[in-house]
C-alpha cells in the first residue's frame, strides 16, 4: 500500500492557510495584548472626581 504523491497545488494552499492563520492569530494577540494594556492601566475608570449613578 502507498500513498499517492501530494499535487503541487496542495503544497501551494498548505502553504497559505499557514500564512493566513499566522497573520490572524498575531492580529489576535495584538487586540488582546491593547485590550490588557488598557484594562490594567484604569482607562475604563470613570474620572476620580464624578459619581456613578447607580439604582
Amino acid at each position: 500500500m502507498s500513498f499517492r504523491e501530494e499535487h503541487e497545488l496542495h503544497g501551494r494552499r498548505k502553504g497559505r492557510n499557514i500564512g493566513v492563520g499566522l497573520t490572524l492569530a498575531a492580529f489576535i494577540c495584538i487586540v488582546f495584548g491593547l485590550t490588557v494594556v488598557k484594562v490594567t492601566r484604569g482607562d475604563f475608570e470613570p474620572p476620580r472626581g464624578q459619581q456613578v449613578e447607580g439604582n
